[in-house]
């Protein structure tokens, strides 16, 4: 590790010196003298730092994932189907639920029926991993009938992301108000995810579209977790002065989950797709409010200052999507891996430890029986509710696909 560490602020320390050539010859000496004193491992990363190979970490800790392709706890249900690229789902307290399908869509599940015309549309950009994404609703529905979603939009040959108030009518939904719009938007790396939190907060995953220096930058909104009131305000407690960011150092935030007994934010990542010649690298993280993550300065658990190591991660390209605590696991929807992720957690002295990871549903690696997963949620009633993800292009469509599955407990 103190190889790794020396290598890291030798590499930061060698950009520095070849890129800021404004400072001079004299200032040099100070921080070289400065540096010896103090130390490198007292260094915090620039707002804007040059794109360098990340320092790659290492496992939390040694857990093997175990694959369990006919978990007898569950018994598996088809809920909806046919639909077109499922992203996120969420209930209404009256048992009514909501679906958004990428194309732009928000799809009214009435008796575990979709009904015939969409609850809302939006003119949004479908490409690549943009569309319509993430859904929540609002903490003190109906009494505040408010429906939030998150999707891709142009401005000429440009994309963003927004997140919108829809105001529910009954059987659909009218746009209300913006909560946040010109947030970067991409084909990749786009984020999408938003939640209500315990605090009664909106939190917003959003992706470093590609960029991955703008996930360093606090001024930027990408590569971030943002934290919003229902209202669309900065809540004063954020910790940037003005600023929506609660968390940053991320690539491809894409679900959030609160742990049932201590409150604490869980967050599921996307590693490196190519960049710097490393693919997989996914992660589980717990979100601090204004730590750094570390993308794209370091990779798993490097245990520097002043990065947050994850709880999680995964070497191999799993990426988890969606997530949600059921009966104190934490279940994680994953694409490529095309399995449902368990995860038991042991929490000590304010530290989180793996305890098991089982892959559900799958027989290898990249080898699941419901193919991609998108999504994963506990409904009103107890059970899970999964959502797949086969006709996002990267995938096989199966009978019935896109759908959401039914995870009846059997105890």
């Amino acid at each position: 590790m103190m190889n790794r560490e020396k290598q890291f602020h030798r590499r930061v320390f060698r950009r520095i010196l070849l890129k800021e050539a404004a400072v001079s010859g004299l200032h040099w000496v100070l921080i070289v003298m400065l540096v010896a004193v103090v130390g490198f491992a007292r260094y915090e990363a620039p707002h804007e730092p040059k794109a360098g190979e990340p320092v790659v970490g290492e496992q939390p800790q040694e857990v093997e994932d175990v694959f369990v392709p006919e978990p007898g706890d569950f018994l598996v249900e088809s809920f909806v189907e046919d639909l077109e690229v499922p992203w996120d789902l969420d209930f209404l307290p009256d048992g009514r639920a909501l679906v958004t399908e990428r194309p732009g869509r928000v799809r009214l599940i009435v008796n575990e029926r979709l009904t015939d015309e969409p609850y809302a549309v939006v003119d949004t950009a479908a490409i690549g991993e943009g569309g319509l994404m993430g859904l929540a609703v609002h903490p003190d529905y109906p009494g505040k009938p408010y429906v939030y979603i998150m999707y891709t939009y142009r401005v000429g040959t440009d994309l963003f992301n927004k997140v919108v108030r829809l105001r529910d009518t009954g059987s659909a939904a009218k746009q209300d108000k913006i909560i946040v719009e010109r947030i970067p938007g991409h084909r990749v790396h786009d984020g999408g995810r938003i939640a209500f939190g315990p605090d009664r907060m909106l939190y917003v995953c959003t992706g470093d579209v590609g960029q991955a220096g703008i996930a360093q930058d606090i001024r930027n909104l990408g590569g971030k977790i943002l934290r919003f009131t229902p209202e669309g305000a900065i809540p004063p407690d954020n910790p940037f002065r003005d600023s929506p960011v609660y968390s940053y150092g991320h690539r491809n935030p894409q679900g959030l989950a609160w742990h049932p007994d201590t409150g604490e934010l869980f967050s599921s990542e996307h590693g490196p797709s190519g960049e710097f010649g490393l693919f997989g690298h996914d992660s589980i993280n717990v979100i601090r409010r204004g730590r750094n993550s570390g993308w794209p300065l370091v990779l798993g658990a490097v245990n520097m200052h002043p990065y947050v190591d994850p709880v999680v991660f995964w070497p191999k390209a799993t990426p988890p999507a969606g997530m949600a605590f059921s009966r104190g696991d934490l279940y994680v929807a994953s694409l490529r891996g095309e399995a449902l992720i368990r995860i038991s957690f042991r929490h000590r002295g304010g530290t989180y430890e793996a305890g098991s990871i089982q892959r559900l549903f799958a027989t290898d690696w990249y080898r699941g029986e419901y193919g991609r997963l998108r999504h994963i949620t506990a409904g009103p009633d107890g059970n899970l509710y999964m959502l797949t993800s086969n006709r996002d292009g990267r995938g096989t469509p199966r009978k019935g696909d896109d759908k959401i599955l039914r995870l009846r407990y059997r105890r």
